[in-house]
């Protein structure tokens, strides 16, 4: 890490502790107003739309465009209370890239605990592959690989035919210098997690998120998969879960980690884990550690800086949130694997619609 990246991330820490943390002090605001809910066994809904100063008018524009998106599943939680649905949001599936997401949560948790430490190098952490590793890859760093910018282009498990035919050649870029959204990185930070922790990734969802969070409709036997391939000895965590159970841990991280007055991760965690670190996609969004945040996408969604980010899979799997507002909408469909779903792009009239039913929007 340069002294450059130290000093930045010193300044990061100090705005923290002055309580200013990405716009973390205005979210900690909603999260203690009187009416800031959490879900207990099941979601609570408001008595009726209108009387929550929302527009049914403009929810019904945004079904309407969720119908042209062949959505199957989508919600809206608005300061811990389920204000609108469509589909069936109890159906377990498949997540696909969100899972990243879901392990970044799970890092920051062993990181605040002390047992993770994302500045070692793979070297130190005899990190290796079936095709070898040489040295210059094992200088890339366990952050690296949150960012996706290790460098280390070997094959990987899960991995699409389009990302096999756009990986980078072994070699070409140093670690930390290139961003190239990469499942080995991903796949091999899921190992790495067990490695340190002694935990399986689905035993930590399991005890750290799905049992604190009350999930209604996870089952781990059913809904998870180590997805292991001869292209890396580093396997895929594949996961399925619900809407509205995707929706507790967007809501976990809209209140900065806090969980009915108990913390799960810091919030300093929930800070670093979504500030943008590259820029990618001609600027549409940037990358954080296996998050994603909004730039020039979406311009009718007012924000600060640091309120607004979402994880994103394969096939039209998001979550949004938006931590100024006290807001989440999780939206998933179904889709064979050769098939496209909703993206960054074609999602925006649904979340248009959304914003604009709020109420004074």
């Amino acid at each position: 890490m340069s002294p450059r990246d130290l000093c930045r991330r010193a300044f990061f820490r100090l705005l923290l502790r002055a309580g200013l943390g990405l716009g973390l002090g205005l979210s900690a605001l909603h999260a203690a107003a009187a009416d800031a809910a959490y879900p207990e066994k099941t979601w609570s809904k408001v008595p009726a739309v209108e009387a929550g100063g929302w527009s049914a008018a403009r929810l019904k524009a945004a079904d309407e465009a969720a119908a042209a998106l062949r959505t199957d599943a989508y919600l809206v939680v608005h300061r811990g209370r389920l204000v609108h649905s469509l589909g069936d949001i109890a159906r377990p599936r498949n997540v696909y890239s969100v899972r990243k997401s879901v392990l970044s949560v799970l890092t920051g948790i062993y990181v605040d605990r002390g047992v993770i430490d994302l500045e070692q190098t793979l070297a130190a952490l005899n990190v290796d592959d079936v095709d070898g590793l040489t040295a210059p890859e094992k200088a890339a760093t366990w952050r690296q690989l949150l960012q996706s910018k290790s460098g280390v282009y070997h094959r990987a498990a899960y991995e699409t035919r389009d990302a096999m035919l756009r990986r980078p050649t072994r070699g070409s870029h140093a670690p930390g210098s290139h961003w190239y959204y990469n499942n080995w990185d991903f796949n091999t930070a899921g190992g790495l997690f067990e490695q340190r922790t002694g935990k399986p990734v689905f035993e930590a969802l399991r005890d750290d998120l799905a049992g604190p969070l009350q999930f209604e409709d996870f089952e781990p036997a059913r809904d998870t998969e180590s997805v292991l391939e001869r292209a890396s000895r580093y396997p895929a965590y594949v996961m399925k879960l619900s809407a509205r159970d995707l929706a507790r841990l967007g809501l976990l991280m809209a209140r900065g980690g806090q969980w009915q007055g108990r913390r799960l991760v810091s919030a300093q965690w929930v800070a670093e884990s979504t500030a943008p670190h590259t820029t990618v996609f001609g600027g549409w969004q940037a990358y954080a550690l296996m998050w994603w945040v909004p730039r020039l996408a979406w311009p009718f969604w007012k924000r600060a800086e640091g309120d607004v980010f979402f994880a994103w899979g394969n096939h039209g799997q998001f979550v949004f949130v938006d931590r100024g507002r006290d807001l989440v909408v999780v939206h998933q469909s179904d889709r064979p694997w050769f098939a496209d779903g909703a993206s960054p792009e074609s999602i925006s009239g649904l979340l248009e619609q959304v914003l604009a039913a709020m109420p004074g929007g």
